[in-house]
């Protein structure tokens, strides 16, 4: 799907570009993936629980949350909202010390993951500037908390 920036913010267009839920599902993988490998994001890492009975390493309900959370978020079926109820992303966040330093190390990785599913770099753009008003809500709402 080839659509103009202008047109991703439109009904479901950005969760189809996404490629659906399983594009969304590979794209979040690829993120965690690299925030896991990379030494870079380990201070990230560290901050997302596993379930230590059935997770092997792999956090993968922090996969399967922000997997959730990015197929309602891109316009696609709310499944974060099926599966967990509603959220409040800063609030979600408040407990942890987010500075622009770590919203910009989780910008960073989400570009990186970004750019490895072959999606136009356009769309890798818009997503990134989408992106980025969340990420500075938490970082606010962070900063406030920690004053």
């Amino acid at each position: 799907m080839n659509l103009t920036p202008t047109e991703y913010g439109t009904g479901d267009a950005t969760y189809n570009a996404a490629g659906g839920e399983d594009g969304i599902r590979r794209l979040v993988n690829c993120f965690y993936d690299e925030m896991r490998d990379n030494p870079d994001y380990q201070r990230i890492w560290g901050w997302h629980p596993e379930d230590k009975t059935t997770d092997n390493g792999s956090k993968a309900l922090s996969r399967d949350k922000l997997a959730s959370f990015l197929c309602g978020w891109m316009g696609g079926p709310k499944r974060y909202q099926e599966k967990y109820g509603g959220i409040n992303i800063p609030h979600a966040h408040k407990h942890l010390s987010i500075t622009d330093v770590e919203r910009d190390m989780w910008l960073s990785c989400m570009s990186f993951a970004l750019s490895q599913q072959g999606y136009p770099e356009a769309f890798q753009k818009y997503l990134i500037e989408q992106l980025s008003r969340p990420a500075q809500m938490v970082t606010n709402t962070c900063a406030a908390n920690y004053k």
